[in-house]
């Protein structure tokens, strides 16, 4: 469901019916889909919910390999994603798909990068320009303030290089002093180590800046840098310097109805606070892979080698290389061997290490060696005796500060999207004195395996139940069905505690996908992308059954299949321009098939969703094999004068396979507006199953409009808690894509006859002996 009044201080999102208050379809002589409108469309007039997409680009227009990081305060993003001639066709093109809510990516950097308080005109024109065509297509946005590992300067995207020069980095010695990984920006469509990149955050350079922004007062407090001729700790300097931006942003983006809402920064990371140790890394989380490949680049040190390499000193570090279910240590390396420095003579520390500057370790001349003088130096808040706690302590005063400045600006009906840490659970601590107004938590979630391996096939592991202590043959599950019901259960897992964290909140998939280059790169040799297809399937059905939205990364026009995305050697974008025929524009109309050009992965990702809801949605369920798709929604059940429920059914807590129906809003529609796409539809004959449980009435009525790919569903039963059900199945059927019927006892039933008879042959043997 879209927004309307706004009230999100619950789960459901209500949509606003006519000025009168009333939906047309509360009418008795209503006839299903007469109001004009489609479940696609999120128009201000037209208001309906989807699905979404992320559209996707780290790059510069002007990026140059040869010079970079130099020239950096003459970028410019403008023309990223796509220039504004393209946008109407890659609009309609999402239109047609379904993938009409969209999280659209900006950067700090693009909005800062020639200096501090220097802001660029030309690319909030270009982004104004671009968002304010989405409703023409019945689309809607927020804008996510997008960063990796701080900054492209540091390996990732982000912050303007400006804010490492700042903190007294200096650009050209990162690399060499392994500070920072720079060989998948330098050579962003070049893959040099699968999974290289995150590594980056336990570097020097992400870990240091994260520290500084976050607590740079507490951690860092002398770290005094110029601002209008006075001196100031550098966490004030880069906040203000992100909040005015952000400022600038909003307002150069007010009045567009097309966008919702803000993210405040994609994947926050923490830094050094709350540093697991020193001297080596936390094996669960910290990944801490080496490139052979790439010499400039350092092996991932310990927090205290990488200060020592940044001080100038020659070290000796682990490198470890990719294995599973746990990376491998290779050898030890020198690094650094020509001593260089990372920290400026210029910058603020005076050319000392920073952390060094603090006492948090020091130089043994006569060992040669570092000595940690302050071990739990980032773990304990200073002059207090107690553990740091980044969410209280840092993250969400800077949340609620950031929310309280957009909504000043944008208005307090704009959405506010915010996640935690990455592969971490909602934190208990996220409780509602913590929670700004109007608050979506958009969480991110990725199959860690498949994510860094580059591998799927029939065996899939529960990598969060194997952290969480499970058993081995607990986290393994074979086939289709078997992945489909891992990934529900992790993507359930993660709402629940959402849910049982922050209350009954709005809980989206803010970003989730696969890369294309599974089994190095077959499919595009092939054509065959069954893996693929099998595991995107498995992932949406999880998000369905778990009855959140989502945003699937990523949309990015200029992807190819030899260089991918152009970043860090990531290739997760299902569409690409290099497929499409540049000589045939095509219609705009959503009906012209030809605008399925260069999309892969479209019989999985375009399938039915019910976008409208006259209830409280129960279940939802797809068969890409089939086309058959199953959604169950109630009425409202009725409340005491106290809001409490009168139905007979306890409180189901927060679980999201049994959501809660009692609503203090009024539902004013019995219209039920469903997606189905005429990819499905085209040549089939639909037919429409309806039944209603403990209700009064069966009688409904539909109608189906392809030129809208809308299906209308008109209940007539309005008994409290009554349960409509609705099946959809086609004649023909959809063909198979996929077996689902997998087991381990026939696939490998050569197998185990095998054993049995060489079995069979030994207690044979025995009793032929023993006679």
């Amino acid at each position: 469901m879209s927004n309307a009044s706004l009230d999100l201080d619950k789960s459901y999102v209500f949509i606003p019916t006519a000025p009168g208050g009333q939906h047309p379809s509360l009418q008795s002589d209503y006839k299903p889909g007469s109001t004009g409108s489609s479940a696609h469309n999120w128009s201000a007039n037209d208001l309906g919910g989807s699905l979404g997409i992320f559209i996707f680009s780290n790059r510069p227009s002007n990026h140059d390999p040869a010079i970079f990081p130099s020239a950096h305060r003459t970028v410019t993003f403008v023309g990223r994603p796509f220039p504004l001639a393209k946008a109407p066709e890659h609009f309609a093109r999402l239109r047609r798909w379904g993938l009409t809510f969209i999280r659209f990516m900006v950067t700090w950097e693009a909005i800062e990068h020639a200096g501090p308080g220097i802001y660029d005109t030309d690319y909030l024109s270009y982004i104004r320009s671009l968002l304010a065509m989405l409703p023409e297509y019945g689309m809607t946005a927020f804008v996510s303030m997008h960063q990796d590992v701080w900054s492209r300067y540091s390996g990732g995207s982000g912050a303007p290089a400006w804010t490492l020069e700042l903190a007294g980095f200096d650009l050209n010695a990162l690399e060499e002093t392994g500070a920072a990984y720079l060989g998948g920006i330098r050579e962003p469509g070049v893959v040099l180590e699968r999974g290289l990149w995150p590594t980056g955050y336990q570097k020097l350079a992400c870990s240091t800046m994260n520290t500084v922004f976050w607590a740079g007062r507490t951690f860092a407090p002398k770290l005094l840098v110029q601002r209008k001729g006075e001196k100031v700790n550098i966490q004030d300097f880069l906040q203000d310097s992100l909040l005015d931006s952000y400022d600038w942003l909003v307002k150069g983006l007010a009045g567009l109805d097309s966008v919702v809402g803000f993210e405040m920064m994609n994947e926050p990371h923490r830094g050094y606070i709350s540093l697991y140790s020193m001297h080596k890394y936390n094996y669960d989380t910290d990944l801490h892979l080496g490139d052979t490949r790439y010499p400039k680049c350092a092996v991932l040190a310990s927090a205290l080698q990488g200060f020592t390499l940044g001080a100038g000193y020659p070290t000796r570090v682990p490198h470890w290389v990719m294995s599973f279910p746990v990376t491998k240590l290779s050898n030890h390396k020198l690094r650094n061997p020509n001593g260089r420095k990372v920290w400026r003579k210029d910058g603020p520390t005076g050319g000392e290490c920073l952390w060094r500057m603090h006492g948090v370790w020091q130089w043994d001349e006569k060992k040669k060696e570092p000595v940690v003088v302050k071990e739990n130096y980032f773990d304990r808040m200073p002059n207090e005796d107690r553990k740091v706690d980044w969410h209280t302590d840092f993250y969400y005063p800077f949340v609620n500060k950031w929310a309280d400045r957009v909504q000043k600006s944008a208005g307090l009906e704009k959405i506010i999207f915010v996640e935690g840490i990455p592969n971490e659970m909602c934190p208990s601590s996220w409780t509602v004195e913590h929670q700004p107004k109007n608050m979506v938590y958009a969480p991110h979630w990725y199959d860690l395996k498949t994510l860094f391996k580059k591998e799927f096939n029939r065996l899939s592991i529960n990598i969060s139940a194997m952290h969480a202590g499970n058993p081995i043959w607990r986290c393994l599950y074979w086939g289709q069905r078997g992945v489909r019901e891992n990934y529900l259960w992790q993507l359930r897992n993660i709402a629940t505690k959402a849910y049982t964290a922050l209350g009954e909140r709005p809980v989206i998939i803010g970003e989730t996908g696969l890369c294309m280059d599974l089994h190095d790169g077959e499919a595009f040799k092939s054509g065959n992308f069954e893996w693929h297809e099998r595991m995107m399937d498995a992932l949406i059905s999880g998000l369905e059954r778990t009855l959140i939205g989502f945003t699937l990364w990523n949309y990015c026009p200029s992807n190819n299949d030899s260089h991918g995305d152009f970043w860090n050697g990531e290739n997760f974008s299902w569409f690409s321009e290099q497929a499409l025929n540049p000589l045939s524009p095509p219609s705009l109309d959503q009906s012209n098939a030809s605008l399925d050009e260069g999309s892969r992965l479209l019989s999985v990702i375009c399938r039915p969703y019910a976008a409208k809801v006259a209830g409280i949605p129960l279940r939802c369920e797809f068969e890409v094999n089939t086309g058959c798709w199953e959604f169950e929604w109630a009425n409202r059940s009725r409340l005491d004068g106290k809001g409490s429920s009168l139905m007979s059914q306890a409180d189901p807590g927060p679980d999201t396979s049994k959501p809660p129906t009692a609503l203090s809003i009024p539902l004013t529609a019995r219209e039920t507006e469903i997606f189905v796409p005429t990819l499905i539809t085209k040549g089939r004959k639909m037919s429409v199953a309806y039944t209603c449980r403990s209700g009064e009435s069966t009688s409904f009525g539909w109608s189906y409009d392809a030129a809208r790919q809308t299906l209308f569903v008109v209940t007539q039963d309005v008994t409290p808690g009554a349960v409509h059900q609705i099946k959809l199945s086609f004649d023909p059927p959809l063909s198979q894509r996929f077996p689902l019927d997998e087991s381990l006892w026939r696939d490998f039933a050569w197998l185990w006859t095998s054993l049995l008879a060489v079995f069979g042959s030994v207690i044979w043997l025995f009793f032929v002996r023993s006679v």
